[in-house]
């Protein structure tokens, strides 16, 4: 037992289908997008980026724990982090370079960022010039230091100045002394030694107090370096080689995807808002239909003879003998000896699959009987090459058993034509009376198989009063331009009037683009159908109920 596909396959082969049929413009926007980023990376001005690292140094005489200290150098990086990016920093920076850059531009231009869990602050530079770059870098970490010590130093400053004054006077006082007390030494008496030994007393005081406030100073300095925290430049700026911006690679790159992402989204709302049929299971879903046949696009063929009389070996026309097989198993109780091809609308092509498809019948060996029932803008005359002059619209007024008179052979054995004949002003009316049952049956006692172009039945009733008439209905659409609305009004309307219809036929598929069908068509390029009845692939001049007919080189409008 075959494994069918379950739904999620199918729609998987059907988006897939609609990005193949749509590729060109997905490749279109797609290149656009990349080669517009590209041009506008290009004109760009590079820009170039210096960075360097500090290293943040905590007080050596700071007294605390092991998370403390942690949580106060995090703390402190932070701090400075924030003081470099201020304005005394970025001025005498500017300053000492010598550039007339407003202090905003520089602030722009750098960005400090903490180092995550460590006790770095990484600076970086940007500028048009790589050389300016790493001297702003350089020259912006110099201006803070000097900064930073100068703010330490003002907290101790007023002692030291105070300390300092006291030894100096002191010092003052002693070499005053010690001056008195020289003067005295020369000098003989109770009085003067004395005053030498007060002298004596007071300078060895005021050395002891000099001593003293000498230590106090002393102190004051130790501490004064033990609590200043410092900044290291651990790593220096280097002059940048390769620009950061613009990434003129990585630009493009992304603009690619962002186009090719736009052009997809622009394909599915087209087939969004696109209403025809374009699948065969939007045909069996949506019109409850067999798809018997799928026909490639037909080219124009040199000298206007049906395609598949002058090219039986190719693809269409193993298309056409498919679709001639799948006709006959669609009514195996009651054999279709009657076939009436229709469409929902103007240019969906059926009068083209009724031509073909009545060649491939007759290279199978049936007597056929092609009838033009379209009154109103016939055209299988034109297409085979054959004259109007006498057609179905005499036989109104004719017994209908001169119908043999007014059919014509073809080029195509056992293939014999009824054109329209005169257009008469009421073609519904007469395709709807009794006569034209008549002609019908004296054709289906004259041929083994009738074929019927009719008119499309979304544009007038022609079809519809002749479809209960007839076996079998076939419905002629074209995927991508006949809209799923007319198709199904067609079906209801076909089958209100009680006809047999037995499915739908997709005409014109493009294969070069609808990756969708190009599978039906692939095995038959090889092989086609060796019709003995055109030996040295010559068309031979046909009879049709003991009537020998040649027929003109025909003109064929496909």
């Amino acid at each position: 037992m075959e494994d069918t596909p379950n739904q999620d396959e199918i729609d998987l082969r059907h988006y897939a289908a609609i990005v193949w049929r749509w590729a060109w413009l997905i490749a279109l926007t797609t290149l656009l997008a990349a080669g517009t980023a590209f041009l506008a990376s290009w004109l760009q001005i590079p820009v170039y980026q210096a960075s360097t690292t500090l290293l943040v140094n905590q007080a050596p005489g700071t007294q605390a724990g092991e998370y403390t200290a942690i949580l106060t150098s995090e703390r402190l990086a932070s701090t400075y982090a924030e003081m470099l990016m201020q304005r005394p920093v970025m001025e005498e920076t500017l300053k000492r370079l010598q550039l007339s850059t407003p202090v905003e531009d520089l602030q722009e231009a750098v960005a400090v960022e903490l180092v995550r869990n460590t006790q770095l602050i990484r600076i970086k530079v940007e500028d048009q010039d790589r050389f300016l770059a790493a001297a702003l870098a350089d020259v912006l970490v110099a201006v803070f230091n000097e900064q930073n010590d100068a703010r330490q130093a003002q907290r101790y400053a007023p002692s030291k100045e105070y300390l300092k004054s006291q030894l100096d006077l002191l010092q003052a006082d002693i070499e005053t002394r010690e001056a008195r007390l020289a003067a005295l030494g020369s000098q003989a008496g109770e009085s003067s030694q004395a005053e030498a030994d007060r002298l004596r007393n007071e300078v060895a005081q005021l050395r002891s107090s000099s001593a003293t406030l000498l230590k106090s100073y002393e102190d004051l300095l130790l501490a004064e370096a033990q609590s200043a925290s410092n900044v290291v430049q651990v790593e220096p700026a280097t002059v940048p080689i390769e620009p950061i911006r613009p990434r003129v690679l990585l630009n493009t790159l992304l603009a690619a995807v962002v186009g090719m992402m736009l052009g997809i989204g622009i394909v599915f709302l087209i087939e969004y808002l696109d209403n025809s049929i374009k699948t065969p299971e939007e045909a069996r879903t949506r019109l409850d239909l067999p798809v018997l046949g799928m026909i490639a696009r037909i080219p124009e063929n040199g000298d206007g003879s049906p395609y598949v009389a002058e090219n039986p070996r190719a693809p269409v026309a193993e298309a056409f003998r498919s679709l001639r097989s799948n006709i006959g198993f669609s009514a195996v109780d009651r054999p279709i000896r009657s076939l009436l091809i229709t469409s929902p609308g103007p240019e969906d092509g059926k009068s083209t699959v009724a031509t073909n498809l009545a060649v491939v019948m007759a290279h199978a060996g049936r007597r056929v009987i092609l009838m033009e029932a379209d009154m109103r803008r016939p055209r299988l005359h034109r297409m085979l090459g054959l004259p109007n002059r006498l057609g179905l619209s005499d036989l109104f007024v004719h017994p209908p058993r001169d119908l043999a008179d007014a059919v014509q052979a073809s080029r195509v054995e056992t293939l014999a034509v009824l054109t329209s004949g005169g257009l008469p002003p009421n073609p519904a009316e007469l395709l709807g009376s009794e006569r034209m049952t008549q002609i019908l049956q004296a054709a289906a006692l004259a041929a083994d198989f009738v074929i019927i172009d009719s008119p499309p039945i979304g544009v007038v009733t022609d079809a519809s009063v002749l479809a209960p008439c007839v076996d079998a209905v076939l419905l002629v659409v074209k995927p991508g331009h006949t809209p799923l609305a007319a198709a199904r009004q067609a079906v209801d309307q076909l089958r209100r009037v009680g006809a047999n219809v037995i499915g739908v036929v997709f005409n014109g598929v493009v294969l070069k683009r609808g990756g969708y069908y190009n599978g039906y068509y692939s095995g038959y390029s090889a092989y086609g159908e060796d019709d003995r009845t055109r030996p040295g692939g010559k068309l031979r001049h046909a009879s049709f109920g003991g009537k020998e007919k040649p027929a003109s080189r025909p003109r064929t409008t496909t």
